[in-house]
C-alpha cells in the first residue's frame, strides 16, 4: 500500500478562517491525503494567514518563516494571500500563494508541488467534513464578506462584499454536524445580522418546504435542530429585536456577540459603524427586559484618532448602563490600506494604555456583578476539558463562548467527559469564572 502524502496545517486568525482550513482539509482528505501534527512528519505545509491588522500580517509572515525553516516546502493561503508583493519579498522561497475562500486554488497548488496518491481504503472523510474543533461544537459559516465599510477594517478588501450562502444549506451542513455529535451550533461571519441581503433573501427547498435566507428564518430553523445555537457577530439593527422571541422560547442561546467598537456617536461616524449609540442602549435595554438571562459580548476599541477623554467616558458610561457581560479590548492600530489611518489627532501610546487599563477595569466590575447574579442557579452547562487528578471538569454554560468567555469550574465531576452536558448548581462566581457542582452530586 503506498503511504498517503502527508500535510501540515497552521489556521491563523478567526474562526471564520478555522471554517475555511477546515473545507481545506476535509477536500484533500477525500483525495488521498493525510495529516501531519508536526513540521517533521509533513511532506508540505499549509499556512492560513491572517491579514486584519498589521500585528496579524507580522504575525503570519514569522509564522511562514518558522514553516519553511522547519520544513521547507510551504503552500500560503488566507487573507494575508491577497499581499502576494509582501509575502513573497519577505520569503521568497513559498511555493505557491492565495487568498481567503480559495478552495480550488489552495487544493490545486497541493496537487502540484505534493500529486495525490488515491487510496480506496483510507479516502474517507467524515458526512461533516474534517474539523478542528472538539466533537461536542462547530462553527457554522453563513456567508463570507461585508457590505459596511468601516473606516479601520480593510474586511472587504480582503474577503469581498457580502456574499450568503442559501438557507437549505446551512441547514443541511448543521444537520450534518449534530448527527456526527456537535451539540453546540456557533453561527459566524462577517455580518450575521446582514445574512440574506446580497440575494434578497432567495428562498431554497429544504426538506420540500421553501426557507428565506434571513436571519430571524434561519435562527428559528436552527433552533429546531435540537442543538445549542450561539449568535456571534450581530450587529443592533432593529430586526434583531424578532430573534428575542426565539430566546424567550429558548431555541436559540440568550447570548449576543455585538461588535460596538465604540459608544461615542462621534467617534462611531468617524468609524463609520452602521449603529447609533442612543438607540442601541434602548435597544439593549429593552432586550432585557423581554430576555432577562440574555447575555451581551462585546469588543471596544480605544485611542480610535480623534477619540477625547469625553468619548472615552461615554464609552465606560455604556459599558456600565448596558451591563456588557463580556468585553474585550483593542488599543487601536494602524492597518495599512484602512481610511482611518488619515484622520487626525492620535492618541498617545501612554494615553492609549491608560483607557485600556480603565476600560478593562470597568469591564471586570461589570462581569464581576452579573456573575454573581447567578449564584445559587442551577444551570446547563457542556463540558470541554477534564481535570482527573483535581476531579473537576471545564465547562461552559448557555452564557460563554469558547475560548473568549468565561468558564464553569465542576467539582466532584466523577465519571463526567468531555462533551457531556451536565446539571449542576453554581455555589460561586469572580471576575470572569462561575463554580459550581453537580446536582446528583449533592443529592
Amino acid at each position: 500500500m503506498t503511504q498517503a502524502p502527508k500535510i501540515g496545517l497552521v489556521s491563523l486568525g478567526c474562526p471564520k478562517a478555522l471554517v475555511d482550513s477546515e473545507r481545506i482539509m476535509s477536500t484533500l482528505r477525500s483525495q488521498g491525503y493525510s495529516f501531519s501534527r508536526d513540521y517533521a512528519g509533513a511532506d508540505i505545509v499549509l499556512v492560513n494567514t491572517c491579514g486584519f491588522l498589521d500585528s496579524a500580517k507580522q504575525e503570519s509572515l514569522e509564522a511562514i518563516g518558522e514553516a519553511l525553516n522547519e520544513n521547507g516546502r510551504v503552500i500560503v493561503t488566507g487573507c494575508l494571500g491577497v499581499e502576494e508583493e509582501l509575502i513573497r519579498a519577505t520569503h521568497p522561497s513559498v511555493l505557491a500563494i492565495s487568498g481567503p475562500h480559495q478552495y480550488e486554488n489552495v487544493v490545486s497548488a497541493v496537487h502540484e508541488h505534493l500529486p495525490p496518491v488515491p487510496n480506496k481504503f483510507v479516502d474517507l472523510v467524515p458526512e461533516q467534513g474534517l474539523k478542528l474543533t472538539p466533537r461536542h461544537y462547530a462553527y457554522l459559516k453563513i456567508s463570507e464578506g461585508c457590505n459596511n465599510r468601516c473606516s479601520f477594517c480593510i474586511i472587504p478588501q480582503i474577503r469581498g462584499d457580502l456574499a450568503s450562502r442559501p438557507a437549505a444549506g446551512i441547514l443541511g451542513e448543521a444537520e450534518g454536524l449534530i448527527r456526527s455529535g456537535v451539540k453546540e451550533l456557533l453561527v459566524i461571519s462577517q455580518d450575521t445580522s446582514a445574512y440574506g441581503v446580497d440575494i434578497k433573501y432567495a428562498e431554497s427547498n429544504y426538506r420540500g418546504r421553501p426557507v428565506k435566507a434571513k436571519f430571524y428564518d434561519l435562527a428559528k430553523e436552527l433552533g429546531q435542530l435540537g442543538a445549542w445555537v450561539r449568535l456571534h457577530y450581530v450587529y443592533p439593527y432593529p430586526h434583531v429585536d424578532q430573534v428575542m422571541e426565539l430566546m424567550a422560547e429558548g431555541l436559540v442561546l440568550p447570548y449576543l456577540d455585538i461588535p460596538f467598537q465604540h459608544a461615542s456617536p462621534k467617534v462611531l461616524k468617524a468609524m463609520r459603524r452602521p449603529a447609533h449609540q442612543d438607540k442601541t442602549l434602548n435597544r439593549i435595554l429593552k432586550w432585557r427586559e423581554q430576555v432577562p438571562d440574555l447575555t451581551v459580548r462585546s469588543n471596544f476599541i480605544v485611542g480610535f484618532p480623534g477619540e477625547t477623554e469625553e468619548d472615552f467616558e461615554m464609552m465606560l458610561d455604556f459599558i456600565e448602563e448596558a451591563e456588557i457581560d463580556r468585553a474585550g479590548c483593542f488599543k487601536y492600530e494602524p492597518v495599512t490600506g484602512a481610511p482611518a489611518n488619515e484622520l487626525e489627532g492620535i492618541v498617545p501610546d501612554e494615553v492609549m494604555q491608560d483607557r485600556f487599563e480603565r476600560l478593562m477595569e470597568v469591564a471586570q466590575n461589570v462581569s464581576t456583578g452579573q456573575l454573581a447574579k447567578k449564584v445559587g442557579r442551577t444551570i446547563d452547562v457542556l463540558v470541554d476539558d477534564v481535570d482527573p487528578d483535581n476531579n473537576r471538569v471545564i465547562a461552559r454554560s448557555k452564557w460563554d463562548a469558547p475560548e473568549i468567555d468565561g468558564q464553569v469550574i465542576v467539582s466532584n465531576a466523577d465519571g463526567i467527559k468531555v462533551g457531556d452536558m451536565v446539571s449542576v448548581l453554581v455555589t460561586a462566581s469572580d471576575e470572569y469564572d462561575l463554580f459550581a457542582e453537580p446536582v446528583k452530586a449533592l443529592n
